[in-house]
């Protein structure tokens, strides 16, 4: 079975549909969308209707989870801003979505890592920013996991394919959406892509073996920083047409 592997489109409706032109051509049997699919301060009603028309495999990340359990008073501005967009039927369909999938045996997809939502599994912060989590990190993140070869993974927005030291390969495809954010649990630290570029994966078994390709895409990203502008989000904008958060 050949995947295409999508994370983190943040109600970016330009990039979501640059991506879904990419992988029209690219002959796959199912596309897995590993969540935070509308909140970030651009098109979410609009992205939350056309990805309620496909038949991809989606799970609900911590964006989801937060728009669905908090009140909007309480919301951070990028979920407030969708849960002001959105419509009850949106609502109603994020509600529908798994928190894991297995879209195929020995594969598990997730949000963050399988102890959390908003665990980043491949990378670790420190005082001193983000760096890359060392083999033992991504060990003790992976526990209890169980008999797989493949885990999907997305929330740092990052592309990134590593081999686990228990055999299994691990692939985050990078963010459609969003290609630069800072945070500040459990200290302050920024992710960046380093680029505008919309972010998938496209794995594939063969011979026993994971192939895995990870795709940049071109896109109308002034388009969409200008959206973000309209939208009261500068901050937005700046990721979107850069790649870095300053």
């Amino acid at each position: 079975m050949r995947l295409a592997v999508i994370s983190d489109v943040h109600g970016n409706w330009d990039a979501f549909e640059a991506v879904l032109a990419d992988i029209d051509r690219q002959h796959v049997d199912l596309v897995v969308d590993l969540g935070d699919l509308l909140s970030g301060g651009l098109e979410p009603a609009r992205t939350a209707d056309r990805m309620m028309t496909l038949d991809h495999m989606v799970i609900r990340g911590n964006h989801e989870r937060q728009l669905l359990e908090s009140p909007c008073e309480s919301l951070g501005s990028s979920d407030r801003f969708a849960a002001q967009q959105l419509d009850q039927r949106h609502l109603d369909w994020l509600a529908t979505l798994p928190q894991t999938v297995a879209p195929m045996p020995g594969v598990l997809a997730i949000h963050g890592s399988p102890q959390s939502d908003l665990e980043y599994l491949l990378e670790t912060v420190t005082p001193s920013g983000a760096r890359a989590a060392t083999p033992d990190e991504i060990a003790q993140r992976m526990h209890g996991i169980g008999a797989i070869s493949l885990l999907l993974c997305g929330h740092t927005h990052l592309a990134r394919v590593v081999l686990a030291e228990s055999g299994v390969l691990i692939v985050n495809p990078g963010s459609v959406g969003w290609p630069a954010f800072s945070g500040d649990i459990p200290y302050p630290h920024a992710i960046e892509a380093g680029s505008p570029h919309a972010r998938y994966a496209l794995v594939e078994q063969t011979g026993g073996q994971w192939d895995v390709t990870l795709r940049a895409v071109s896109y109308d990203w002034e388009r969409a920083a200008g959206i973000a502008l309209a939208n009261g989000r500068p901050d937005v904008a700046h990721c979107l047409v850069s790649g870095h958060v300053g």
